[in-house]
């Protein structure tokens, strides 16, 4: 874990702006001929900061999808710097269409800025509610905090995403960068956001948490 606490102190690069690529809202005569939508509501982590768009975690997600005959549209919710709040805030036009799963991969700036993590908790709680009045299936993804904030700090952030998934019966995937963060090879110079080859390690662990949602919706 040491090596991801000691990845996640490189801060500067994650509040540099990188322009989401959600498609804007289509219009109503459009819309019934689209498939359903999976939404990856996030940051640049999310975005592909340093990455060309094919080589996102959201595009590899999209293609494998399409090698395996779904019929689904990954909409690329990331945009870079965004915090819990700021995710709560864009949530109504992030989940504009006919969306059936939302992955949550929001917090890693929360962690950064050390936010309250008890603030950070209600509003991914806000989120989820509101995916659920939708009638949304929910995937959240567990972040790291950095280590500058204390033991306390790092410990209450890290259970906030545990327990809220345990507590709203949601599905859950404990780290977002697990095998890729601190390793050198499989991210960019910043030494936080993966490289192409990260990025397709973070698709494969990501992938094996949100097929069962995919194939419940697809029935």
């Amino acid at each position: 874990m040491s090596g991801v606490l000691r990845a996640l102190v490189v801060v500067s690069m994650m509040s540099m702006a990188v322009p989401a690529v959600a498609q804007a809202p289509a219009k109503t005569a459009a819309r019934a001929t689209k498939p359903p939508r999976i939404v990856i509501l996030g940051d640049s982590l999310t975005a592909g900061y340093g990455l060309d768009l094919e080589q996102s975690v959201p595009s590899l997600i999209q293609k494998q999808l399409d090698h395996d005959g779904y019929h689904f549209e990954v909409v690329n919710a990331g945009v870079s710097g965004d915090t819990s709040a700021g995710g709560l805030r864009r949530l109504d036009w992030s989940l504009d269409g006919d969306v059936r799963v939302l992955v949550i991969e929001l917090g890693a700036n929360d962690g950064l800025r050390g936010l309250a993590p008890a603030e950070m908790k209600k509003n991914l709680k806000a989120i989820i509610d509101e995916a659920k009045m939708r009638h949304i299936a929910v995937l959240l993804t567990g972040m790291e905090a950095p280590p500058n904030w204390g033991p306390d700090y790092t410990s209450q952030f890290r259970r906030v995403f545990s327990d809220l998934a345990g507590e709203e019966h949601v599905a859950f995937m404990p780290f977002y960068l697990y095998q890729v963060a601190g390793i050198s090879t499989l991210n960019i110079a910043d030494g936080m956001h993966p490289n192409p080859a990260g990025a397709q390690i973070v698709e494969k662990n990501l992938w094996r948490y949100l097929k069962p949602l995919v194939d419940a919706q697809a029935r």
